[in-house]
């Protein structure tokens, strides 16, 4: 599934999307995990750095992390997302 362009207002560079989920995440409450579907390597308009966002079927930003460049967000994938090896396209 592609992802829209734009995810929380950064343009998205690179995405990664599986049916099976990449891993899970669990939210602040403690609630049930949330399966990650898609990976997106984006960037702020003002912004140097890039950050990776984990997301959901509905391409909802569930988490982030910071990475000085696009192929440092895509190669430094955390233990959690190692469930389904990620194929990525460039957007």
């Amino acid at each position: 599934m592609t992802p829209p362009t734009h995810l929380d207002g950064a343009r998205v560079l690179a995405w990664a999307w599986s049916d099976l989920p990449f891993g899970h995440v669990t939210d602040e409450h403690g609630a049930a995990p949330i399966a990650i579907h898609g990976l997106a390597v984006c960037r702020y308009a003002d912004e140097a750095r890039v950050y990776r966002f984990s997301c959901d079927v509905h391409w909802e930003t569930r988490q982030d992390a910071v990475h000085a460049s696009v192929d440092e967000a895509r190669e430094r994938l955390p233990a959690q997302y190692r469930a389904v090896a990620a194929a990525w396209n460039l957007a």
